[in-house]
């Protein structure tokens, strides 16, 4: 997400709140919104990626995504 797209958000939010939007605009703050929210999940599961818990012998186990979770 580029900084010119979240200009534009911020932009048509600003509009929306004074002024209103045309249909083409509510399209475009959809299509942006939708892109950002992808953005900032993609960006949350880099990092969740990334953690480790510490057990209480020392070890390191990486967390797993709750689908991947095997049966108990």
């Amino acid at each position: 997400m580029t900084e010119e797209k979240i200009a534009r958000i911020n932009e048509l939010a600003r509009k929306g709140k004074t002024v209103g939007l045309t249909p083409e605009e509510k399209v475009e703050q959809a299509a942006l919104r939708k892109e950002y929210l992808a953005a900032i999940r993609k960006s949350l599961e880099a990092q969740l990626d990334n953690i480790y818990i510490l057990e209480e012998d020392g070890s390191e186990t990486k967390l797993i995504k709750k689908e991947q979770e095997p049966l108990s």
